[in-house]
């Protein structure tokens, strides 16, 4: 028998699409840097869907100062610096309160950048407002399901310091896409810029509660879903992680409301490190037993004419909340912290990462004084 040529015209269908650029990030607290680290909300993802195995290609870019060895290897660009976000905290307040600037900004991703391939979910995880309308449109025309970081939608940056801000999402050129996407992601913080009555029509809400866990919003119902105890040390990443877990759950066949519980729980993972977090091995392993068993018992539970993951909580959720606090049990690794003072140790910066995370011997990123994002290189 003659095999049939592949038709090459024809893209090939892949599990996850995941756009958004890397970051170097700086935690500052009192004028001390506390931590250098790997940022960006792919970078957070990606340690949540490479640690669960979920098959996934990655659309970041940064410039020739990138100083991180990845997995996923990002576009490098000849025209722009790494994106860099300084995130200040002081004694006085709390871990929530602190004021997050963005220092250098690298070129935004384009349609152009994406493949030519097809996807079953796709991610839209931009930090520094490197995602544009029209790639939005590109990535719902390629990705069967959507999901969308609300940050990247409505973040502004000062034109003077670069000090974070948001606008309503009815102010941005994203609004027309909303009714386009299958998810849409924001934190307590973040829901009063989009009007979640409204948005809930066209799409599953997720609003993400920190220590008070998550709500699910649909058209019709609104679940609460039960937090992970967790001691905060650091929120960076934190809704990042609580969406990798969400997409990995729902890759996996899971119910939304034992997704956002996977979601919860990659979250509260993150709050107690430092950057990027690192997930000890073992328990990742009990997790992703867990989760194999339970898509393995809902398996053909869900109606067959219908082309996403049921919303109603299973009878047995609870069960889940048990296995997953179970699995937490196992200890993470330790958290490693760094301190040297922003200003009177200007070579501090070329110390190894705090987080572990492996750094390439390049030029420090911290070393630049906060100035214009509009300033010239």
């Amino acid at each position: 028998m003659v095999k049939e040529a592949k038709d090459s015209s024809v893209p090939t269908t892949h599990r996850c699409l995941i756009v958004g650029n890397y970051c170097h990030d700086v935690l500052i607290k009192d004028d001390v840097v506390i931590a250098e680290s790997l940022g960006g909300a792919a970078s957070f993802i990606s340690a949540v869907l490479d640690g669960l195995s979920v098959s996934s290609d990655y659309i970041s870019k940064v410039g020739p100062d990138f100083v991180y060895s990845v997995n996923h290897r990002p576009i490098t660009s000849s025209s722009s610096k790494t994106t860099v976000f300084h995130a200040y905290f002081s004694t006085e307040s709390t871990q929530q309160d602190r004021i997050l600037k963005r220092v250098t900004v690298c070129d935004p991703v384009t349609p152009s950048d994406l493949p030519n391939s097809k996807f079953d979910f796709g991610l839209a995880v931009g930090v520094g407002g490197e995602i544009l309308p029209e790639t939005l449109e590109r990535m719902i025309e390629m990705c069967k399901v959507v999901f969308v970081d609300i940050q990247a939608l409505i973040r502004v940056f000062d034109p003077v310091d670069g000090t974070v801000n948001l606008v309503h999402l009815n102010q941005t050129g994203f609004w027309p896409l909303l009714n386009r996407i299958g998810y849409l992601k924001a934190s307590a913080d973040e829901a009063p810029f989009v009007d979640v009555e409204e948005a809930r029509k066209w799409c599953c809400v997720v609003v993400t509660k920190g220590k008070d866990g998550c709500t699910v919003y649909s058209k019709d119902e609104e679940l609460s879903i039960a937090p992970f105890p967790a001691y905060q040390v650091d929120p960076t990443g934190a809704g990042d992680s609580f969406l990798g877990g969400l997409v990995a759950g729902l890759v996996d066949g899971l119910a939304v409301p034992d997704a956002a519980l996977l979601g919860n729980f990659f979250g509260s993972l993150t709050v107690g490190q430092i950057g990027l977090p690192k997930f000890d091995s073992r328990m990742v392993q009990k997790v992703k037993d867990e989760v194999l068993k339970r898509s393995l018992q809902h398996f053909g539970s869900h109606e067959k004419h219908e082309d996403e993951p049921k919303r109603l909580k299973p009878l047995d959720h609870e069960e889940f909340l048990a296995a997953l606090s179970a699995a937490k049990v196992v200890p993470a690794y330790p958290i490693k912290e760094c301190k040297w003072d922003l200003h009177n140790t200007p070579g501090a910066l070329e110390q190894p990462a705090c987080n572990g995370h492996r750094r390439l011997p390049l030029n420090p990123v911290c070393e630049e004084p906060i100035k214009s994002v509009d300033s010239k290189p």
